[in-house]
């Protein structure tokens, strides 16, 4: 009996022996191999939003935070914080923040079911980017607007996007322009316009004017009416579209007042 309670004691201590060897070791490796970290990033990457939806062109908050810290990226770089977050990462910086405009999401579209003309009633997948193998790519006449089958829907994490009446619609207070609805679009309708915009061209057709007339009642008809009538010379056309640059639109709504088909919005 005594035997085995030796054996067992004997174990006891090997084992208790090779346990702390291997803590030991492994506490000095942490100590060598630890990787240091930049106080700065760190602190940059906690005033993030921590959502890491990659529209700042890096993966991740953790991404953008080092290429701040590294003053590879600006201070302003994420879209989603905005103007408040680019302050506190200015100020961890140390230096000052340049004005940040909100920038939100809108879909060049004024399409829905009861504006456009339908070829055909589409009862296959709801997902837009399978509408490029069916007949004339959607349902829809004018091959330019809004298929209404929601991939923007899908891809927004802030319930910013809804279908309505066969047309997606962004809600501008909900959206926080991380792109991801853009790039999802197979029409390349969706871009971003400045959250204080007050007109803007709601089409994206490329069709001559009679075209677009009947394939939709409230289509851009390159009339240029609005181009011709613009104070500032802030609206130019784009092939058969008629196209506003907010950098220069003073929001005067005399575009909005003499667009005879009512697209700019």
């Amino acid at each position: 009996m005594g035997y085995i309670m030796n054996e067992v004691i004997l174990s006891i201590l090997i084992i208790g022996g090779i346990g702390l060897l291997i803590g030991l070791f492994l506490g000095l490796a942490s100590i060598k191999f630890q990787v240091k970290v930049d106080e700065k990033e760190e602190a940059v990457l906690n005033a993030l939003p921590g959502i890491n939806c990659g529209s700042c062109g890096f993966p991740g908050c953790a991404g953008l935070a080092a290429a701040i810290a590294k003053n590879e990226a600006p201070v302003n770089g994420c879209p989603v914080g905005g103007a408040d977050v680019a302050e506190k990462v200015a100020q961890i910086m140390g230096v000052v923040s340049e004005n940040t405009e909100k920038m939100v999401a809108f879909v060049r579209c004024q399409g829905s079911r009861d504006n456009i003309t339908m070829d055909y009633e589409y009862n296959g997948l709801g997902d837009c980017r399978m509408l490029s193998y069916v007949p004339n790519g959607g349902p829809k006449s004018c091959n330019y607007g809004c298929l209404g089958y929601g991939s923007c829907v899908t891809v927004c994490q802030f319930d910013a996007i809804h279908v309505e009446n066969g047309l997606a619609k962004v809600d501008k207070d909900k959206c926080v322009a991380c792109k991801k609805c853009i790039d999802v679009c197979p029409k390349d309708l969706i871009t971003l316009v400045p959250y204080k915009a007050k007109h803007i061209v709601t089409c994206s057709s490329n069709d001559k004017g009679p075209v677009t007339m009947k394939n939709c009642t409230i289509g851009c008809i390159a009339c240029q009416i609005c181009v011709k009538n613009c104070p500032v010379n802030a609206i130019h056309m784009e092939g058969f579209k008629a196209v506003i640059d907010q950098s220069i639109c003073i929001q005067c709504g005399i575009c909005k007042e003499k667009c005879p088909k009512k697209c700019i919005i």
